[in-house]
């Protein structure tokens, strides 16, 4: 098994893992992994983006749905969170400087991990903030992958959420005057995490816990909340991508799969958006939460059907 992902009672390392860190451009270090398929026919490769504050390990279960239909996944946690280097000296706290970042990432991503080692077609599944990274990072992905599947895509925050209208211009004035390291949404992580009754990421308490495992096996992995740079570049990159001109340039079909019962992200921004799109479209889970891929079995068979719908050879 490799070193350098983990694994936790029930939730064990899928088969054929390759893991490791790769350097950025900057510098920095991404921590990687990807793992082959284990049906046949092979149908290429996965690329899956997590959300923030995720990390490789909470996504063991779909790598092995994905794996059993005959792909491989390559999957890294996003820059500043999971295994991957931090970018401020408390550790804790949700932070980039521009969405950009985590979209220009997936570039050496490719060239340094996809390409040489995963075998192609090549395929992207994103969710919630990787989803996002993944619109911003499409132009640059049009000749590399066939279709996307973006799990609630971060578009918009909704409304009684850090009050949208009022977030950016406070985001954007304690960035101007050097707060941007600050918290503006939470605050340190919590050390007795938000009980199940409460959450409002998944409706299924097995997979919950599952996931609170990993982070009480490995605290390392987990982060508080969001600083107000994180938060300004947030509505920065959403507004680039809701520009009614976004959509419709886009050159690789899309598919969005909003959650009914969302309360972390806006889902009528993604309806918004999937109107837009010239090649793909949104569908919608009535009564999912957020966390599509990690929800109850009534909820994540749907998301699958539709990624088995849209991704060509996976319910073959």
């Amino acid at each position: 098994m490799p070193d350098t992902i983990y694994e936790t009672p029930g939730n064990p390392v899928p088969q054929d893992a390759v893991a490791g860190m790769l350097a950025m451009p900057d510098g920095r270090r991404l921590r990687y992994a990807h793992f082959r398929a284990r049906a046949r026919p092979l149908r290429g490769t996965v690329v899956l983006l997590q959300g923030r504050n995720e990390c490789i390990e909470k996504y063991y279960e779909t790598i092995a749905d994905l794996s059993a239909r005959g792909f491989g996944v390559a999957t890294f946690d996003l820059r500043g969170q999971g295994g991957s280097d931090r970018l401020l000296a408390d550790v804790e706290r949700g932070h980039v400087g521009d969405f950009l970042h985590y979209a220009t990432d997936i570039d050496p991503f490719f060239r340094h991990i996809v390409l040489p080692d995963c075998r192609g077609p090549y395929y992207v599944l994103a969710h919630s903030t990787g989803a996002l990274a993944a619109l911003l990072a499409a132009p640059l992905l049009a000749n590399r992958v066939e279709r996307m599947v973006l799990s609630a895509p971060l578009l918009g925050l909704p409304e009684g959420r850090l009050a949208p209208r009022n977030a950016a211009r406070v985001a954007g004035l304690m960035h101007a005057f050097g707060l941007g390291s600050a918290y503006l949404d939470g605050g340190p992580r919590e050390r007795e995490p938000t009980p199940f009754a409460d959450n409002v990421l998944t409706s299924d308490p097995a997979r919950y816990a599952r996931n609170l495992s990993i982070y009480r096996w490995y605290p390392e992995l987990a982060l508080g909340g969001v600083t107000a740079t994180w938060v300004r570049a947030a509505f920065r990159a959403t507004a680039l991508v809701n520009d009614p001109d976004f959509a419709a340039s886009l050159r690789i079909p899309v598919l969005i799969v909003a959650a009914g019962a969302e309360q972390v992200v806006d889902p009528a921004a993604a309806e918004r958006f999937g109107r837009r799109l010239r090649v793909g479209g949104v569908v919608t889970v009535d009564g999912a939460r957020h966390e599509l891929m990690q929800e109850a079995d009534i909820y994540r068979e749907q998301f699958l059907a539709a990624f088995d719908a849209f991704v060509p050879g996976s319910a073959a």
